[in-house]
């Protein structure tokens, strides 16, 4: 079998420190190349052409042409997979939502302390992304338009929900912020159900992107709030470091939003299995879950657990996703009562929750 040639990295970062530490992280793996690095915005657009680069990391804040400003030339003139490597400020995750606008593939925080850089947390992440933004066979690549082989492709033509939810559960990551960009704000302001999202973010994101999605919506977007009453035409986003819950208050039955670090142990906080297990165990079949682009597997059990209550679980299809993996162990599990591309998404909410008007 002929061994898969390395992909080739450009660094672009203003500091000297940071580009010394990105190259030995990348380069300590066998599969993944450093080709050059750069200290300037206009440096990396110089070298672009004669590089060719598959994959380019660039910092947000850097002097004279920033990382914004530098993802829109690139963009523009050589398009490729750009990961921005940001810092975990408001004013960087503010930059960051742009940039995943423009075009960039995602995004990395470089977490710095006075004298260190977080290097274990950040490697894992990085190298996993590089990976992602050039697919290998089993990943899905742009141009795969085949639909997973074990969706229920019957369920796929039916043009009426078999249930009326009562919620909305929503999972993502990698590709999610640009993808949630795309779909809330298609929602109507009265919307009758409210919606939870748990979207893979690092500390301090959280917050501005809610701000973010609230400003483009027409629905009310915010970052959830523990022991608060989950509301119609309301989009609620996990905040990172907390699970997210749907429960019962003793006191009138009313269901409102818990947040727990418990589990501790979980590979994601917060994490889309914890949230559609608990919409599984108080809204059964009255609850719609939806999984969408990312890494890894997680939501799988909570899909699990809303379709075997009757629940309806709809999937992103293979095409739309800038990662088939969360969408994908579902399909694979034969869980998924529907696949859709990210454009329909809304309209299938929208659908559903008009027939809840007339019922």
């Amino acid at each position: 079998m002929t061994e898969r040639t390395p992909i080739r990295v450009l660094i672009v970062d203003d500091s000297a420190f940071m580009r010394a530490a990105l190259t030995r992280m990348i380069g300590s793996e066998p599969d993944l190349e450093v080709v050059a690095s750069a200290s300037s915005g206009a440096d990396a657009l110089e070298r672009i052409p004669s590089l060719n680069p598959d994959v380019v990391t660039l910092d947000v804040e850097m002097p004279d042409l920033d990382g914004l400003a530098t993802l829109r030339h690139i963009m523009h003139r050589f398009p490729r997979p750009v990961i921005m490597v940001s810092s975990a400020t408001e004013r960087s995750a503010e930059i960051t939502f742009q940039a995943l606008s423009a075009g960039a593939f995602d995004y990395v925080p470089k977490q710095l302390s006075a004298a260190s850089l977080d290097i274990d947390h950040i490697h894992a992440d990085l190298v996993a992304k590089i990976r992602a933004a050039v697919p290998g066979p089993n990943l899905a690549t742009p141009n795969s338009r085949k639909p997973p082989c074990s969706a229920p492709l019957n369920a796929a033509t039916s043009t009426v929900l078999p249930v009326i939810p009562d919620i909305v559960a929503l999972g993502v990551s990698t590709g999610g912020p640009k993808a949630l960009q795309d779909i809330l704000p298609r929602l109507p302001h009265d919307l009758p159900v409210p919606i939870l999202i748990v979207q893979h973010m690092p500390p301090g994101f959280t917050a501005p992107f809610a701000q973010r999605l609230h400003s483009l919506c027409s629905i009310t977007v915010r970052e959830a709030r523990h022991r608060e009453l989950i509301l119609p035409s309301i989009a609620y986003i996990a905040p990172n470091g907390f699970h997210m819950r749907a429960v019962r208050r003793l006191s009138d039955s009313r269901v409102m939003i818990s947040l727990d670090p418990s589990p501790a142990q979980a590979l994601h906080i917060p994490s889309v299995d914890v949230l559609m297990e608990s919409v599984a165990t108080v809204y059964g079949s009255r609850a719609l879950g939806i999984i969408m682009t990312g890494m890894g597997s997680d939501g799988a059990i909570g899909m699990k657990a809303i379709y075997r209550a009757g629940g309806f679980t709809l999937g992103q299809d293979k095409a739309t996703c800038t990662v088939y993996g969360m969408p994908r162990a579902c399909a694979e599990q034969g869980i998924l009562s529907r696949v859709v591309p990210l454009t329909e998404i809304p309209e299938e909410i929208i659908r559903a929750t008009r027939r809840r008007r007339a019922s």
